[in-house]
């Protein structure tokens, strides 16, 4: 069985993709309109189920909420991979909105989204960067730290 260049691509930037989280409610991971697909707002869950959860910079730090953003960039690879099978099928990365929890005096969260802005890149290279929100939110479900959605173009 062939591996996928991204797939090589991960595995030589060491990174074992997650189980796709299940979805929290009444709707579906990911939808695909023609030639783009849709991904729900995903949060930062680790291995074990969990989430990290916080209100940055208060109870957890701009660096850890980066670390959390990218953990959710891999939620949400994981979650396209489910849904397209191949990821050698994405295009282009077209628009990802970043929420993060945080304090309303708390003004970084571009820096924090850069996280999930990072890995995309990383991973599809220059078609993993495309227009983007980072907005502060008072709160987010089960009190996770960030939560991402994006719209990917694929082949």
């Amino acid at each position: 069985m062939h591996m996928s260049n991204v797939e090589e691509r991960l595995k030589s930037l060491g990174i074992k993709l997650p189980e796709p989280p299940k979805p929290q409610g009444n709707y579906v991971g990911a939808v695909t309109y023609g030639n783009l697909v849709y991904l729900s707002g995903s949060g930062p869950m680790k291995d074990d189920g969990s989430f990290i959860v916080g209100k940055v910079p208060t109870d957890i730090s701009e660096e850890e909420a980066y670390q959390a953003a990218r953990l959710t960039g891999l939620n949400l690879i994981a979650t396209l991979k489910t849904h397209i099978g191949d990821l050698d099928r994405f295009q282009k990365m077209i628009k990802a909105l970043g929420m993060v929890n945080c304090e309303p005096d708390f003004g970084a969260q571009p820096k924090v989204i850069n996280g999930f802005a990072d890995l995309m890149v990383e991973v599809f290279g220059d078609a993993g960067r495309g227009a983007r929100s980072a907005v502060g939110m008072g709160s987010l479900p089960a009190g996770i730290s960030v939560e991402i959605e994006m719209i990917v173009e694929i082949k």
